[in-house]
């Protein structure tokens, strides 16, 4: 089985950096972490409260790491 990539990691595309940009790699990781944090904090969680939050938090972190990518290869 091939390397499984996290939600965190497909849902910035960490594998797709055109410019090759150590910035947009960093961008990308990081917010693949944060990402993957909320993560486990849903699963681990049964505040459903708590699991929407994650769920907003994990989308806004999403749309930051866009406008980043944007702002460093602009």
């Amino acid at each position: 089985m091939a390397d499984e990539k996290t939600l965190g990691e497909k849902r910035v595309r960490t594998d797709f950096n055109v410019t090759g940009s150590d910035t947009v790699g960093m961008i990308k990781n990081d917010t693949a972490q944060m990402i993957n944090m909320l993560e486990d904090l849903k699963h681990n969680t049964q505040n459903e409260d708590a699991k929407r939050l994650a769920s907003i938090a994990q989308t806004k972190y999403e749309e930051a790491a866009m406008w980043a990518v944007k702002a460093a290869t602009a």
